[in-house]
């Protein structure tokens, strides 16, 4: 079984990385496309062959379209794959638009956040672009029920997480934070990881995707009650928002003075992880986001109820879910996990185990590999 995937970025998205280095070892030969990155040496020793190719669709720049169908079809007569395997909005309409909506190779968009099938316009661009040949992975069960509520039948859709290396991802000695940033043993850390994206105005965005905004006020709110609390934030800009970075930056030391610490990009997430006392993930729109990291590194854990979050978050069972947008709400939880910290242990503990169940890559490898075996079984017989 040949399996072409399409990724725009060789920075980010390790998710697929993680899935295709086990998809090696189920014996797929997996090909991939995606642009020069740091990533790119982990993949090709992954036993992954790698095409250095951009195919996300050039929104901005239509006139552009033409030769990048020209490429992408010459890619896919090289390569002759028995599937392809697209894992963003841009490089599916891409995949689509260039095969034809009854070419004869089937095509999987596997779905890794559910922020397009939000808005109307873009949600029925999307699936408008799908033919025949074309099934869906939602990776949380918001996705499936939204596609199936526009009309996809239960036998295109499938559902299996973007799992990941839980054994990497497992209780660090704590310490190296505080000692780093000189905290006070008495110090409450609340801890936000996630890069910052703009605001994007032609959605209707006036705060960043990842709620850094909210988690300020939750915070400037919390910290009448409580004193001794910093706001730790690791994550630097994403797609070049350094503006965006610098205006969060400026918003955290508005509301929270030296207490709002902004790390910047790090490579070292998982022992910081060690000295949060809770881990906080306020986004707007999001699939799982962090919140199966946190969990892993049994960390107390508050989501918005929004995506894929519920899916991992059981509100007082693994965790804690708030209305997204809702600092006031966002507050008066972080006040109360942080008021009982031998209960947000237990809950801590409860999600770990879930989510090292649920989040194994092994067993989501599996899955996809499944899905494969289902969509070549039932190729439909087009030209």
């Amino acid at each position: 079984m040949r399996v072409l995937h399409l990724l725009k970025t060789a920075v980010g998205a390790t998710w697929a990385l993680r899935q295709m280095r086990e998809l090696v070892k189920l014996g797929v030969d997996v090909h991939v496309a995606l642009p020069e990155g740091p990533l790119i040496p982990q993949y090709q020793a992954a036993g992954v062959c790698v095409h250095i190719a951009q195919y996300d669709f050039p929104l901005r720049r239509p006139y552009a379209f033409p030769a990048l169908r020209t490429s992408f079809l010459q890619l896919v007569r090289e390569v002759q794959p028995d599937l392809i395997h697209s894992h963003f909005v841009g490089t599916t309409l891409t995949m689509r638009l260039a095969l034809g909506g009854n070419h004869s190779i089937p095509r999987v968009f596997q779905v890794p956040g559910p922020l397009h099938l939000e808005h109307p316009f873009f949600r029925r661009m999307e699936i408008a672009s799908a033919g025949a040949a074309d099934s869906w992975i939602g990776s949380c069960h918001w996705t499936c029920d939204r596609y199936r509520a526009s009309g996809i039948t239960d036998e295109r859709v499938f559902l299996s997480f973007y799992g990941t290396d839980i054994d990497a991802l497992s209780p660090r000695p704590p310490g190296k934070l505080r000692q780093e940033l000189n905290l006070d043993p008495d110090t409450c850390v609340v801890g936000m990881v996630a890069f910052m994206y703009a605001p994007k105005r032609y959605l209707g965005q006036t705060r960043g995707l990842k709620g850094h905004e909210d988690l300020i006020d939750a915070l400037a709110l919390v910290q009448r009650r409580h004193k001794h609390i910093v706001g730790v934030f690791a994550g630097g800009a994403w797609g070049g928002a350094t503006g965006y970075e610098a205006q969060v930056r400026s918003y955290g030391r508005q509301k929270l003075g030296d207490r709002a610490i902004f790390l910047g990009t790090r490579t070292d997430v998982a022992d910081l992880y060690a000295d949060f006392d809770l881990a906080v993930h306020p986004s707007h729109s999001e699939n799982l986001g962090g919140a199966g990291e946190s969990l892993l590194m049994g960390v107390p854990t508050i989501t918005t109820s929004v995506g894929g979050f519920p899916d991992l978050i059981k509100h007082g069972e693994t965790g804690w879910l708030v209305p997204p947008r809702d600092p006031i709400a966002l507050a008066e939880t972080i006040a109360a996990a942080l008021s009982d910290p031998a209960g947000a242990r237990r809950l801590a503990v409860h999600g770990q185990a879930f989510v090292r169940e649920s989040l194994d890559v092994r067993h989501t490898a599996r899955q996809v590999y499944d899905v494969y075996r289902t969509i070549l079984e039932r190729k439909p017989d087009v030209v």
